[in-house]
Parts: structure tokens; C-alpha cells; sequence
């Protein structure tokens, strides 16, 4: 057993797995500690390397493309002090650190682990369900369908469409990018039907405008992950693609009640006055009242 234990986390290496523990450190950041431990299977592994510097230096684990469905999800968009496969060392610590990184890469190379993409996600991601109150909603997602509901300080046009739920079958891809303090981020469910849309984040039924709290938002990664994880891998979407128009029509379902129907044609009858006022473009109205339509469904 190979293991350091520092201030920032625990790596612990038995020769099949890397276990990564965050600490429990304020200076932790809270995405690290809400995502807890990960175990990464050796298979997973590209490489490793320390980082000696001055004061401090780093660990650094390099997983294969495709096999984490966290880094699918952020695309290495993860701020590097909640990234879970970076681990801070202090100097005193350095001769661990190096002992560690050799005996995984020991590891690799006693079981010929290639580098190349994977074919299937080896890790499994976050367990579901999962909620994330953000600064534009609450977002949750069960393994089976995802939920929005907006907050008081969304904009009108979200407000007006009501709670969103969308099938995990309706998605294509989730799309996240990190609200940094100086920009905001946002967390977009791409379906069959909207990927093609060019809609703002701040109005688009389908996505997370994120602009309050960096830390809090950055929670959204745990939803986007757990979904990516359920679906069809990257090295498949060509084929899931490709076989789109010969998928078989859903079975028809049971249909909503009355009083739904009431409540759609009154969030329809709010988005016309927000296009009469001016304060949706054509554009957007015929976007967000799309939303709502699939609602009788």
C-alpha cells in the first residue's frame, strides 16, 4: 500500500485502485467535499506525475480519455482547487509524494494499462438521485429524468414555462461551463429537439444561468456528471446519432389532467404578453412556447 495523507486529501494506492479522499479542511473547496471519495480503478489511469515547487508542490493523476464522466461532463473547465485528481503536497512530504506516483506508474506498466480513449466510462460518477440549488433554480435529477425549478430571481420568460422535466431518452448531451466569478456559467440540457437552439442562458428553458454564488454553483458539476453518466458514451454517439430517425416511437401516455392543461394555457398566454411587450424576440417566444406546448403531451 502506497498512501499520502496531507491537508488537502488522502491517496491511497493497494496496486489495483487509487483512492482519492478529500480533506476536510475549510480550504477544501465544498465540489470536492460533496463529491467525497473516488475510487479510480488502475485501467482508468494515463499517467501520474509530482510537481515539486518552493513551498508546495502537486500530484497530478491523468485519467484516459473517456473513462470519467466528471471530466466528459466539465471538459477540464474545473477550477484546478476542486479538481479531485490534483492533490497539494507540502515540501516535507515531497519523498511521498514522488514514492506514490512511482508505484502507480509502477502499477501501469506491470499491467500494460494503455493511454488511449476508452470505450466505456470506468468510473461510475456521482450516485443519484441529486439536487443542486443554484443561483437560477433548483436542479435535480433521479437516473431517470431531470428537473428545473426556477427560482424567484429567474427571468420571466423561465418563470412563465413552469417546473422543466426531461426524460434522460430526450437528451443528446449536457453542456457546463463554470461560473468564474467574473463571467457567469451555465449548465445546458441539449435534446434532440433544442440542439440547434442559440437562445441565451438566461432564457433558455433548458438551461442554468449561473451568476450567484461561485462555490455553491459550481455544485451543478455533480448533476451534470451523474447525467453524462447515463448517457450513451462519446465513443458511441456517432452510431446513437445515426440511428435517431429509426428509433421507435415512445408508447403513448397516460394524459395529464384538466387542471394541467389550465396551467399551460396560462403560462402560454404569459409568454404572449412577454412577446407583445417586447420583452421576448420572436425568436425566443417560439423557443419557450415550444417548451410549454410539449407539455400537453
Amino acid at each position: 500500500m502506497a498512501e499520502i495523507i496531507q491537508r488537502d486529501g488522502t491517496w491511497a494506492f493497494d496496486g489495483t485502485t487509487v483512492r482519492i479522499t478529500p480533506g476536510l479542511h475549510r480550504s477544501v473547496p465544498l465540489f470536492r467535499q460533496t463529491y467525497g471519495e473516488i475510487a479510480v480503478p488502475l485501467e482508468a489511469v494515463a499517467g501520474v506525475v509530482y510537481e515539486p515547487e518552493r513551498k508546495r508542490g502537486r500530484l497530478r493523476l491523468r485519467l484516459r480519455e473517456g473513462a470519467d464522466p466528471l471530466l466528459q461532463a466539465t471538459g477540464g473547465r474545473l477550477p484546478d482547487a476542486a479538481d479531485p485528481y490534483r492533490l497539494m503536497v507540502d515540501i516535507d512530504r515531497s519523498g511521498v509524494a514522488e514514492y506514490v506516483a512511482e508505484e502507480i506508474r509502477h502499477g501501469l506498466l506491470l499491467d500494460q494499462i494503455p493511454k488511449d480513449p476508452t470505450k466505456a466510462y470506468l468510473l461510475p460518477g456521482p450516485p443519484v438521485p441529486v439536487s443542486v440549488r443554484s443561483s437560477d433554480g433548483t436542479v435535480s435529477f433521479d437516473g431517470a429524468q431531470v428537473r428545473i425549478d426556477w427560482a424567484d430571481t429567474s427571468e420571466r420568460v423561465k418563470r412563465a414555462t413552469g417546473p422543466r422535466i426531461i426524460a434522460v431518452g430526450d437528451l443528446v448531451q449536457v453542456e457546463w461551463l463554470p461560473n468564474s466569478g467574473y463571467e457567469d456559467g451555465f449548465m445546458r440540457f441539449v435534446t434532440h429537439e433544442t440542439v440547434f437552439s442559440k437562445l441565451p442562458p438566461e432564457k433558455d428553458p433548458y438551461a442554468l444561468d449561473l451568476w450567484g454564488s461561485t462555490r455553491r454553483d459550481l455544485l451543478t458539476a455533480l448533476v451534470a456528471t451523474a447525467v453524462t453518466a447515463r448517457l450513451p458514451h462519446p465513443s458511441a454517439r456517432g452510431e446513437e446519432d445515426g440511428g435517431f430517425r429509426d428509433r421507435p416511437q415512445r408508447a403513448a401516455s397516460v394524459p395529464p389532467p384538466a387542471d394541467h392543461h389550465d396551467v399551460l394555457l396560462r403560462r402560454l398566454r404569459e409568454l404572449g404578453e412577454l412577446h407583445r411587450e417586447g420583452v421576448l424576440t420572436d425568436e425566443e417566444f417560439t423557443m419557450t412556447k415550444a417548451a410549454v406546448l410539449r407539455g400537453f403531451r
